[in-house]
């Protein structure tokens, strides 16, 4: 009776060695995972693509250019202030405005203090601050004398 014993546990060790083997599926898992992020990560560029190439809105605006400047930590950008006047001796109502192009940061940081209209386009939906701290994004400058 010993002998079937002894087989027996030959086939316990043989599944020991079964269990111990990676199953084929951990590593379809893996691509899985990596292909996820993948996924997402290209929907997230299309979409702030997206967001970036396509305006809601443009227009011009007039005022006073009272601030200008450079600002963030990681993602640098230009930032400004424009002061509209409605009615003389009245407040007037700051509107902050982005700027990606150097070449016209370059001329408006040139035209401050003096009055100027600007065009812009509003960008909705940027997900991110890294491109600018408003969705108004300045892309020509004409100094209004």
């Amino acid at each position: 009776m010993p002998f079937p014993r002894m087989q027996l546990s030959c086939d316990v060790a043989r599944m020991a060695d079964l269990d111990t083997r990676p199953s084929p599926r951990s590593g379809r898992a893996g691509v899985t995972v990596v292909l996820a992020l993948l996924a997402v990560a290209v929907l997230f560029a299309l979409y702030v693509f997206l967001a970036l190439t396509f305006s809601y809105s443009d227009g011009e605006r007039a005022g006073i250019l009272q601030k200008f400047s450079r600002k963030g930590w990681v993602c640098k950008t230009w930032e400004g202030e424009l002061a509209q006047f409605v009615v003389p001796g009245v407040a007037p109502t700051i509107w902050y405005f982005t700027v990606r192009d150097d070449e016209i940061a370059r001329q408006i940081n040139a035209a401050v203090g003096k009055k100027v209209a600007l065009h812009y386009e509003e960008h909705r939906g940027v997900p991110t601050r890294c491109f600018g701290d408003t969705s108004y994004f300045a892309d020509h400058v004409r100094v209004v004398e």
